[in-house]
């Protein structure tokens, strides 16, 4: 073989600023996926707590249908069905705007949120069931209840794995490249097809993600070191 490595071609010039620009994408639609990951996996995890079945049932089965399908799957679905699922108002919302960046969030939102539902759900199984009974005696309501006395303590048991769904989502992110959103790998991919010198791109782009997962696992054990003995003394 006689392939001639040259990283400066990736490093430097208009190729190193197409993969600063997939980095910022990157942690742009991971940003965003989390953020709306989090609010409806609340959501889910107190469907699922409720008393009331249709609720429990509809939580149970979102949680199950998004767990155990496949996130690319899920992509292509949100891709090209959206406009049949969606009301007409959001699709032409969406068309008039980053469809592509649009799809990639909605499919990493639902997959993801189904996964931190169920770590909120351990969360408040791990939370003394008189609290709630004391919450619901000093005439807070069942929401207010969850809002104030139980969620609070649940998420302050659950950010190391909450954390960990954040580090997935950062990876899982690389799939919606599959559909045009030009993140790190996408950016990588193009690299290789103008330049082909894949190798370097795609080795500069697993070390970006590599730099990105070490950056959060940090954040974990710091987390664990400061936060979480404080609790047990």
């Amino acid at each position: 073989m006689n392939y001639q490595f040259d990283w400066q071609l990736v490093l430097s010039g208009e190729y190193s600023q197409w993969l600063v620009d997939g980095v910022i994408v990157t942690l742009k639609i991971s940003a965003v996926s989390l953020l709306f990951s989090m609010l409806l996996g609340t959501i889910v995890a107190v469907m699922r707590m409720t008393k009331f079945k249709p609720l429990e049932w509809l939580g149970l089965a979102y949680t199950e249908f998004f767990r155990n399908t496949p996130l690319l799957v899920q992509i292509y679905f949100w891709y090209f069905g959206s406009s049949q699922v969606l009301p007409d108002v959001v699709n032409k919302w969406l068309y008039a705007r980053d469809f592509e960046f649009a799809a990639g969030v909605i499919s990493l939102t639902v997959y993801t949120s189904a996964f931190i539902a169920e770590e909120i759900r351990s969360g408040i199984f791990s939370i003394p069931k008189n609290q709630l009974e004391a919450s619901r005696a000093v005439g807070l309501s069942f929401v207010q209840a969850y809002r104030y006395v139980i969620l609070p303590q649940a998420f302050r048991i659950i950010i190391p794995p909450l954390i960990s769904q954040a580090l997935n989502l950062i990876k899982n992110s690389s799939l919606v490249m599959v559909i045009g959103v030009m993140d790190i790998f996408y950016m990588a991919k193009q690299i290789e097809s103008y330049s082909f010198h894949g190798f370097e791109a795609f080795t500069v782009a697993t070390l970006i993600y590599l730099s990105i997962s070490l950056v959060v696992s940090l954040c974990i054990n710091l987390y664990d070191k400061h936060f979480l003995r404080q609790i047990s003394y």
